[in-house]
Protein backbone atom coordinates (compact mmCIF):
# COMPACT_ATOMS: atom_id res chain seq x y z
CA UNK A 1 0.00 0.00 0.00
CA UNK A 2 2.75 2.40 1.23
CA UNK A 3 4.79 1.93 -2.36
CA UNK A 4 2.19 2.94 -4.87
CA UNK A 5 2.13 6.00 -6.10
CA UNK A 6 -0.18 7.83 -3.78
CA UNK A 7 -3.55 9.73 -4.34
CA UNK A 8 -3.41 13.49 -4.30
CA UNK A 9 -5.95 16.35 -4.88
CA UNK A 10 -4.78 20.05 -5.71
CA UNK A 11 -7.89 21.92 -4.89
CA UNK A 12 -7.06 25.25 -5.21
CA UNK A 13 -8.95 29.09 -4.57
CA UNK A 14 -5.74 31.33 -5.34
CA UNK A 15 -3.47 30.49 -8.34
CA UNK A 16 -0.12 31.53 -9.61
CA UNK A 17 -0.93 33.35 -13.17
CA UNK A 18 2.72 33.44 -14.83
CA UNK A 19 5.09 30.42 -15.67
CA UNK A 20 8.20 30.60 -12.61
CA UNK A 21 11.67 30.85 -14.65
CA UNK A 22 13.28 30.47 -11.36
CA UNK A 23 12.20 28.69 -8.23
CA UNK A 24 13.31 27.80 -4.52
CA UNK A 25 12.49 25.37 -2.32
CA UNK A 26 13.37 25.27 1.22
CA UNK A 27 13.98 21.64 1.86
CA UNK A 28 12.63 20.18 5.60
CA UNK A 29 15.64 19.83 8.10
CA UNK A 30 15.59 16.09 8.55
CA UNK A 31 16.57 13.08 6.50
CA UNK A 32 13.96 11.02 6.62
CA UNK A 33 11.13 14.62 5.70
CA UNK A 34 14.19 15.31 2.99
CA UNK A 35 13.11 12.53 1.35
CA UNK A 36 9.76 12.49 1.28
CA UNK A 37 9.75 15.87 -0.13
CA UNK A 38 11.71 15.21 -3.12
CA UNK A 39 8.37 13.99 -5.35
CA UNK A 40 7.41 18.06 -4.76
CA UNK A 41 10.61 18.60 -6.68
CA UNK A 42 10.08 16.06 -9.43
CA UNK A 43 7.03 17.68 -9.73
CA UNK A 44 7.95 20.36 -10.45
CA UNK A 45 10.55 19.37 -12.84
CA UNK A 46 8.17 18.00 -14.79
CA UNK A 47 5.52 20.49 -14.80
CA UNK A 48 8.10 23.58 -15.59
CA UNK A 49 10.74 21.75 -17.28
CA UNK A 50 12.56 25.26 -18.56
CA UNK A 51 12.69 26.38 -15.10
CA UNK A 52 15.77 26.51 -12.92
CA UNK A 53 15.05 24.86 -9.48
CA UNK A 54 17.42 25.38 -6.76
CA UNK A 55 16.80 23.35 -3.50
CA UNK A 56 17.86 25.76 -0.20
CA UNK A 57 19.01 22.40 2.41
CA UNK A 58 20.98 22.12 5.63
CA UNK A 59 24.69 21.26 5.16
CA UNK A 60 24.56 18.25 7.16
CA UNK A 61 21.81 16.75 4.98
CA UNK A 62 22.53 18.51 2.04
CA UNK A 63 24.79 15.56 0.54
CA UNK A 64 21.72 13.37 0.07
CA UNK A 65 20.06 15.56 -2.75
CA UNK A 66 23.78 15.62 -4.92
CA UNK A 67 23.13 14.12 -8.29
CA UNK A 68 19.16 14.24 -7.90
CA UNK A 69 18.24 15.05 -11.73
CA UNK A 70 15.73 16.99 -10.65
CA UNK A 71 17.18 20.08 -9.16
CA UNK A 72 19.68 22.33 -11.01
CA UNK A 73 21.79 23.56 -8.09
CA UNK A 74 21.93 23.05 -4.34
CA UNK A 75 22.58 25.58 -1.99
CA UNK A 76 24.16 24.29 1.60
CA UNK A 77 23.59 26.70 4.68
CA UNK A 78 24.85 26.28 8.21
CA UNK A 79 22.22 27.46 11.14
CA UNK A 80 23.29 31.44 11.98
CA UNK A 81 24.44 32.30 8.58
CA UNK A 82 23.96 35.92 8.26
CA UNK A 83 24.70 36.74 4.92
CA UNK A 84 22.41 33.97 3.41
CA UNK A 85 19.40 36.54 2.85
CA UNK A 86 21.82 38.63 0.98
CA UNK A 87 22.86 35.63 -1.19
CA UNK A 88 19.39 34.47 -2.06
CA UNK A 89 18.59 38.05 -3.17
CA UNK A 90 21.29 38.07 -5.17
CA UNK A 91 19.77 35.20 -7.01
CA UNK A 92 16.57 37.19 -7.93
CA UNK A 93 14.28 33.93 -7.53
CA UNK A 94 10.95 33.87 -8.67
CA UNK A 95 9.04 31.79 -6.72
CA UNK A 96 9.74 30.33 -2.91
CA UNK A 97 8.06 27.07 -1.64
CA UNK A 98 8.52 26.44 2.02
CA UNK A 99 8.34 22.39 2.78
CA UNK A 100 9.54 24.13 6.17
CA UNK A 101 6.68 24.86 9.01
CA UNK A 102 8.98 27.61 10.85
CA UNK A 103 9.03 31.37 11.26
CA UNK A 104 12.36 31.93 10.61
CA UNK A 105 12.17 30.68 7.49
CA UNK A 106 9.40 32.20 5.96
CA UNK A 107 11.02 35.22 7.48
CA UNK A 108 14.34 34.43 5.49
CA UNK A 109 12.45 34.55 2.54
CA UNK A 110 11.16 37.57 3.14
CA UNK A 111 14.38 39.23 3.98
CA UNK A 112 15.84 38.48 0.49
CA UNK A 113 13.33 39.99 -0.86
CA UNK A 114 12.02 36.68 -3.11
CA UNK A 115 8.33 37.51 -4.59
CA UNK A 116 5.63 34.94 -4.14
CA UNK A 117 6.56 32.60 -0.93
CA UNK A 118 4.25 29.69 -0.86
CA UNK A 119 3.96 27.81 2.60
CA UNK A 120 1.49 26.46 5.36
CA UNK A 121 -0.56 28.93 7.20
CA UNK A 122 0.44 29.91 10.66
CA UNK A 123 -0.56 32.53 12.77
CA UNK A 124 3.31 33.41 13.35
CA UNK A 125 4.17 33.71 9.95
CA UNK A 126 1.55 34.43 7.64
CA UNK A 127 2.30 37.80 7.24
CA UNK A 128 5.61 36.66 5.31
CA UNK A 129 3.23 34.33 2.67
CA UNK A 130 2.23 35.56 -0.61
CA UNK A 131 0.12 32.30 -0.67
CA UNK A 132 -1.00 31.17 2.25
CA UNK A 133 -1.92 27.03 2.28
CA UNK A 134 -4.20 26.35 4.77
CA UNK A 135 -3.91 22.50 5.61
CA UNK A 136 -6.77 20.26 4.42
CA UNK A 137 -8.40 17.73 6.85
CA UNK A 138 -6.97 14.87 5.33
CA UNK A 139 -3.65 15.88 6.08
CA UNK A 140 -3.55 15.07 9.72
CA UNK A 141 -4.28 11.38 8.07
CA UNK A 142 -2.71 11.01 5.24
CA UNK A 143 1.25 10.46 4.33
CA UNK A 144 3.61 13.48 4.63
CA UNK A 145 4.83 12.92 0.60
CA UNK A 146 0.92 14.23 0.25
CA UNK A 147 1.10 16.84 2.84
CA UNK A 148 4.14 18.10 1.08
CA UNK A 149 2.45 17.98 -2.66
CA UNK A 150 -0.25 19.92 -1.08
CA UNK A 151 2.47 22.98 -1.56
CA UNK A 152 1.84 23.11 -4.96
CA UNK A 153 -1.78 23.90 -4.90
CA UNK A 154 -1.46 27.24 -5.98
CA UNK A 155 0.46 26.18 -9.47
CA UNK A 156 -1.98 24.45 -10.79
CA UNK A 157 0.41 21.15 -10.97
CA UNK A 158 -0.16 17.76 -12.73
CA UNK A 159 0.94 15.47 -10.37
CA UNK A 160 2.70 12.65 -11.85
CA UNK A 161 4.30 10.67 -8.99
CA UNK A 162 4.54 10.35 -5.58
CA UNK A 163 7.47 8.13 -4.92
CA UNK A 164 10.55 9.42 -3.50
CA UNK A 165 13.75 8.30 -5.43
CA UNK A 166 17.14 8.74 -4.70
CA UNK A 167 20.30 8.43 -6.89
CA UNK A 168 23.92 6.79 -6.53
CA UNK A 169 26.54 7.34 -9.07
CA UNK A 170 28.59 4.34 -10.24
CA UNK A 171 31.95 5.28 -8.83
CA UNK A 172 29.72 5.66 -5.56
CA UNK A 173 28.30 1.83 -5.80
CA UNK A 174 32.10 0.87 -6.95
CA UNK A 175 33.45 2.40 -3.44
CA UNK A 176 30.92 0.53 -1.46
CA UNK A 177 31.70 -2.76 -3.40
CA UNK A 178 35.09 -2.19 -2.34
CA UNK A 179 34.61 -1.56 1.08
CA UNK A 180 32.42 -4.94 1.31
CA UNK A 181 35.53 -7.06 -0.49
CA UNK A 182 37.63 -5.55 2.23
CA UNK A 183 35.80 -6.40 4.67
CA UNK A 184 35.17 -9.93 3.01
CA UNK A 185 31.62 -10.43 2.81
CA UNK A 186 31.10 -8.71 -0.78
CA UNK A 187 29.75 -12.67 -1.51
CA UNK A 188 27.03 -12.98 1.10
CA UNK A 189 23.79 -11.86 2.06
CA UNK A 190 24.19 -8.30 3.53
CA UNK A 191 21.76 -7.59 6.15
CA UNK A 192 21.72 -3.97 6.94
CA UNK A 193 20.87 -2.79 10.88
CA UNK A 194 19.62 0.63 11.70
CA UNK A 195 19.15 0.25 15.55
CA UNK A 196 18.66 4.25 15.89
CA UNK A 197 16.47 7.18 15.42
CA UNK A 198 17.72 10.72 15.29
CA UNK A 199 14.13 11.92 16.56
CA UNK A 200 14.24 10.18 19.89
CA UNK A 201 14.62 6.79 21.96
CA UNK A 202 10.89 6.42 21.86
CA UNK A 203 10.93 5.13 18.15
CA UNK A 204 13.81 2.77 18.53
CA UNK A 205 13.29 -0.89 18.91
CA UNK A 206 15.28 -2.12 22.00
CA UNK A 207 18.88 -2.01 20.72
CA UNK A 208 19.69 -5.35 22.91
CA UNK A 209 16.77 -7.54 20.23
CA UNK A 210 19.21 -5.81 17.30
CA UNK A 211 21.55 -7.45 19.13
CA UNK A 212 20.06 -10.92 19.17
CA UNK A 213 18.69 -10.54 15.57
CA UNK A 214 22.31 -9.64 14.86
CA UNK A 215 23.41 -12.98 16.14
CA UNK A 216 20.88 -15.32 14.96
CA UNK A 217 21.54 -14.15 11.33
CA UNK A 218 24.75 -14.66 12.22
CA UNK A 219 24.47 -18.39 12.80
CA UNK A 220 23.96 -18.81 8.95
CA UNK A 221 28.03 -18.06 7.12
CA UNK A 222 26.09 -17.09 4.32
CA UNK A 223 24.50 -14.03 5.76
CA UNK A 224 26.63 -11.07 7.14
CA UNK A 225 25.63 -8.40 9.41
CA UNK A 226 26.57 -4.52 8.86
CA UNK A 227 25.34 -2.33 11.71
CA UNK A 228 24.87 1.63 11.03
CA UNK A 229 24.45 4.67 12.69
CA UNK A 230 25.35 7.68 13.50
CA UNK A 231 27.98 9.31 15.56
CA UNK A 232 25.53 10.41 18.35
CA UNK A 233 24.46 6.36 18.65
CA UNK A 234 27.82 5.26 18.03
CA UNK A 235 29.27 5.25 21.77
CA UNK A 236 26.29 3.02 22.23
CA UNK A 237 26.03 0.82 19.68
CA UNK A 238 29.57 -0.02 20.19
CA UNK A 239 28.82 -1.19 23.74
CA UNK A 240 26.05 -3.29 22.83
CA UNK A 241 27.67 -5.17 19.92
CA UNK A 242 31.11 -5.45 21.50
CA UNK A 243 30.74 -9.08 21.88
CA UNK A 244 29.41 -9.54 18.55
CA UNK A 245 33.02 -9.94 16.53
CA UNK A 246 31.34 -10.91 13.38
CA UNK A 247 29.20 -7.92 12.59
CA UNK A 248 30.30 -4.94 10.83
CA UNK A 249 29.97 -2.33 12.76
CA UNK A 250 30.08 0.93 10.40
CA UNK A 251 28.39 3.22 12.75
CA UNK A 252 29.57 7.12 12.56
CA UNK A 253 32.42 5.25 10.34
CA UNK A 254 30.59 6.61 6.99
CA UNK A 255 29.83 9.63 5.56
CA UNK A 256 25.86 10.29 4.30
CA UNK A 257 26.35 9.89 0.27
CA UNK A 258 28.99 6.53 1.91
CA UNK A 259 25.79 5.40 3.76
CA UNK A 260 23.44 5.76 1.15
CA UNK A 261 25.82 3.50 -1.67
CA UNK A 262 26.28 0.78 1.36
CA UNK A 263 22.20 0.94 1.98
CA UNK A 264 21.83 0.65 -1.57
CA UNK A 265 24.40 -3.12 -1.90
CA UNK A 266 21.95 -4.44 1.50
CA UNK A 267 20.16 -7.50 0.13
CA UNK A 268 17.59 -6.44 3.67
CA UNK A 269 17.55 -3.74 5.78
CA UNK A 270 15.85 -3.68 9.09
CA UNK A 271 15.01 -0.27 10.37
CA UNK A 272 13.42 1.81 13.23
CA UNK A 273 10.92 4.63 11.83
CA UNK A 274 13.97 6.89 10.69
CA UNK A 275 15.92 8.65 7.97
CA UNK A 276 17.77 5.66 6.82
CA UNK A 277 14.70 4.03 6.31
CA UNK A 278 13.19 6.21 4.14
CA UNK A 279 16.47 6.03 2.06
CA UNK A 280 16.28 2.43 1.69
CA UNK A 281 12.77 2.89 0.36
CA UNK A 282 13.70 5.71 -1.85
CA UNK A 283 16.40 3.13 -3.38
CA UNK A 284 13.91 0.22 -3.63
CA UNK A 285 16.04 -2.17 -0.78
CA UNK A 286 13.65 -4.76 0.85
CA UNK A 287 13.12 -3.33 3.94
CA UNK A 288 11.47 -4.36 7.45
CA UNK A 289 10.79 -1.41 9.30
CA UNK A 290 9.39 -0.91 13.03
CA UNK A 291 7.08 1.66 14.10
CA UNK A 292 5.60 2.21 17.69
CA UNK A 293 5.40 5.59 18.96
CA UNK A 294 4.83 7.36 15.13
CA UNK A 295 2.46 6.15 12.78
CA UNK A 296 3.26 4.71 9.34
CA UNK A 297 0.09 6.03 7.65
CA UNK A 298 2.35 9.51 8.15
CA UNK A 299 5.50 8.24 7.45
CA UNK A 300 5.77 5.06 6.42
CA UNK A 301 7.68 3.52 3.92
CA UNK A 302 7.05 4.40 0.24
CA UNK A 303 7.79 1.35 -1.28
CA UNK A 304 6.35 -1.93 -2.71
CA UNK A 305 9.62 -3.89 -1.21
CA UNK A 306 8.83 -2.95 2.57
CA UNK A 307 7.00 -4.48 5.62
CA UNK A 308 6.24 -2.60 7.89
CA UNK A 309 5.70 -3.97 11.88
CA UNK A 310 3.33 -2.00 14.22
CA UNK A 311 2.03 -3.72 17.49
CA UNK A 312 -0.90 -0.57 17.68
CA UNK A 313 -1.13 -0.57 21.31
CA UNK A 314 -3.80 1.65 22.91
CA UNK A 315 -1.29 4.48 23.05
CA UNK A 316 0.47 4.45 20.00
CA UNK A 317 0.97 6.72 17.63
CA UNK A 318 2.13 8.89 20.69
CA UNK A 319 4.71 10.69 18.90
CA UNK A 320 7.14 11.29 21.86
CA UNK A 321 10.44 11.10 22.32
CA UNK A 322 10.76 9.13 25.66
CA UNK A 323 7.99 6.61 26.49
CA UNK A 324 6.69 7.75 30.07
CA UNK A 325 5.40 4.32 30.61
CA UNK A 326 5.81 0.61 29.64
CA UNK A 327 6.53 1.03 25.93
CA UNK A 328 4.53 -2.22 24.80
CA UNK A 329 4.70 -0.17 21.43
CA UNK A 330 8.56 -1.18 20.88
CA UNK A 331 8.44 -4.35 23.92
CA UNK A 332 5.32 -6.51 22.17
CA UNK A 333 7.82 -7.11 18.94
CA UNK A 334 9.74 -10.17 19.58
CA UNK A 335 13.08 -10.89 17.88
CA UNK A 336 11.40 -14.07 16.09
CA UNK A 337 8.91 -12.44 14.73
CA UNK A 338 11.57 -9.95 13.15
CA UNK A 339 13.43 -12.72 11.88
CA UNK A 340 10.40 -14.10 10.41
CA UNK A 341 10.18 -10.75 8.42
CA UNK A 342 13.87 -10.75 7.07
CA UNK A 343 13.69 -14.42 5.48
CA UNK A 344 10.31 -13.08 4.07
CA UNK A 345 11.58 -10.65 2.34
CA UNK A 346 15.21 -12.30 1.31
CA UNK A 347 13.57 -14.95 -0.22
CA UNK A 348 11.42 -12.37 -2.54
CA UNK A 349 14.26 -10.24 -3.27
CA UNK A 350 15.83 -13.99 -4.79
CA UNK A 351 12.71 -14.54 -6.55
CA UNK A 352 12.26 -11.10 -7.89
CA UNK A 353 16.03 -11.70 -9.44
CA UNK A 354 15.24 -14.85 -11.11
CA UNK A 355 12.20 -12.86 -13.05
Amino acid sequence: MLGADLKVSLRHKKMIDFQPKNLIVRMPNWIGDLVMALPVLTNLKKNFPEAKITALVKSSIGPVLQHFSDIDEIIFFEKGDKLLAKKLQSKNFDLAILLTNSFSSAYLFYKAKIKNIVGFKNELRSFFLDFKIKRSKESYNQHLVLTYLELLKPLNCKIFSTKPHLVITTEEVKHAKKLLEELKISNKTIIGLNPGAAFGEAKCWPMSRYKEVAKKLLQDPNNGVIVFGDNKQRDLIDECFKDVPEIINLSGKTGLRELMALISLCDVFLTNDSGPMHIAAALNIPLVAIFGSTSEVLTGPCSDSAIVINKKVKCSPCFKRKCPIDFKCMNNIHVDEVLKKIELMKHAKKNSEKI
